[in-house]
């Protein structure tokens, strides 16, 4: 797994391709970046650590949200993606840049009023000490931010469309919509589960296919010929499109 997550994010071109195809082709306008941090709870001078930052993308127009705090740590694992992150938010030098592995968080107790964790949970080998560690240096009544995905949507349904070619998606399970309430709940005494209503509607098959390319959980699909896959998917599609369903996410958990 780690060494999955070191191929798949070692730079931040993988992750743009796949960040791409979400913003040209989202039904839903209001954006998933911009749906989670509306659910922000930051109050004035308040402390935060966002662990699996990326290249910082989720942040674009809503900067406010960071200048609000009185400390923002922004970490990921991956130099290259902190990299980008500093370049994506060079506007507000107030952020501390910090490679963290979050099985093991260089903070003492109760550092932070709040703690985020987008779209990475999933990738954690050792998840239960993460989420140990999480608690940890959250004060008490502090939040912790994490959105995934289910597993109904995206994966699951491109899987699908080539069942006759005998290839499927491997789809990680291991932190989604439906089994991360359980396993937040031994660490926090509330756990609050939001749903982001969205679907792709994609017009050009080449952008899909560049996202096919770009996750390892697809890997099976990408022996397939270019071509192969675009006869699938144009197969599927009604007036020019292929709609798609997404299943997204996010938890907010207290202490």
């Amino acid at each position: 797994m780690e060494n999955i997550v070191q191929t798949q994010y070692s730079t931040a071109d993988k992750l743009n391709t796949r960040i791409s195809l979400h913003a040209k082709y989202s039904v839903n306008k209001q954006g998933f970046g911009d749906w989670i941090a509306s659910h922000y709870a930051f109050r004035p001078g308040m402390s935060v650590l966002e662990l699996g930052g990326g290249t910082g993308d989720m942040w674009r127009g809503n900067e406010d949200l960071i200048r609000r705090c009185g400390r923002f740590v922004l970490s990921d694992c991956s130099a290259g993606m902190l990299e980008s992150a500093r370049k994506t938010l060079s506007a507000c030098p107030e952020i501390e840049f910090r490679l963290i592995d979050i099985r093991q968080i260089p903070f003492p107790d109760g550092s932070f009023d709040a703690v985020i964790a987008n779209m990475m949970l999933y990738h954690v080998p050792e998840l239960t000490r993460g989420l140990r560690e999480v608690r940890r240096v959250l004060k008490d009544g502090g939040r912790f931010y994490c959105a995934t995905y289910g597993e109904n949507g995206m994966m699951a349904w491109i899987g699908r469309l080539f069942a006759e070619q005998r290839v499927e998606a491997r789809m990680n399970t291991v932190f989604t919509l439906q089994n991360g309430e359980a396993q937040l709940t031994p660490f926090f005494s509330s756990v609050e589960r939001l749903l982001y209503k969205d679907a792709l509607a994609v017009t050009d098959l080449d952008d899909l296919i560049d996202y096919i390319l770009s996750l390892s959980s697809l890997s099976e699909l990408q022996k397939l010929p270019r071509e192969t896959l675009r006869s699938v998917l144009e197969a599927h599609m009604r007036d020019g499109v292929l709609t798609i369903p997404k299943e997204y996410g996010l938890f907010v958990a207290t202490k």
